[in-house]
């Protein structure tokens, strides 16, 4: 089972995610794929911290994700940009090479038995970025939502704090 969150930031999609790991489970896991690089950041990831209480496990990682041990749990990973940022560097700012890194250790994951919330973000609909390299982060990020959204049983676009389910959709053929 895989639930694909997006929007655009501070839309709710975080808190979206754990509400509904914590009606799935008592005991779910959060998968931080942020790296801390500066003062300000690191006063978001403390705030995302106390969000959650200490039923929570949380692992800190942006590769080789599905080694975690995450079997048969019910797993947030938060989030896709933050982690596609990550690879992205990685590959040299080549959107083509990150796309396929990216895509592989998807599917890596995709393989392991447990139910997954995956947060990401609509940076796409937002400001058109200003730099050649924020323009292939903008499609990077395009492209690997549309490959979690294919796999995914359900995606819910938040807006506002409020949830829009987009997969699937009730009773419609395209």
């Amino acid at each position: 089972m895989m639930t694909l969150v997006t929007g655009g930031a501070r839309s709710g999609k975080s808190s979206f995610a754990q509400k509904r790991a914590l009606r799935l489970s008592p005991e779910p896991v959060y998968i931080a794929t942020a790296e801390v690089n500066d003062e300000e950041f690191s006063g978001r990831v403390k705030r995302h911290q106390l969000e959650r209480g200490s039923e929570w496990t949380t692992f800190e990682a942006n590769r080789n994700i599905h080694e975690l041990p995450i079997k048969a749990r019910v797993v947030v990973l938060d989030c896709v940009t933050l982690w596609l940022a990550k690879i992205f560097s990685c590959n040299q700012y080549q959107t083509e090479n990150s796309l396929k890194d990216f895509a592989a250790q998807f599917n890596r994951l995709c393989k392991v038995d447990c139910t997954l919330i995956i947060v990401t973000n609509e940076i796409g609909m937002g400001v058109h970025a200003q730099t050649e390299s924020g323009r292939k982060f903008t499609d990077l990020q395009g492209w690997a939502n549309q490959h979690i959204a294919e796999k995914a049983v359900e995606v819910i676009c938040m807006i506002s704090g409020i949830p829009l389910k987009i997969k699937p959709l009730a009773n419609e053929t395209i």
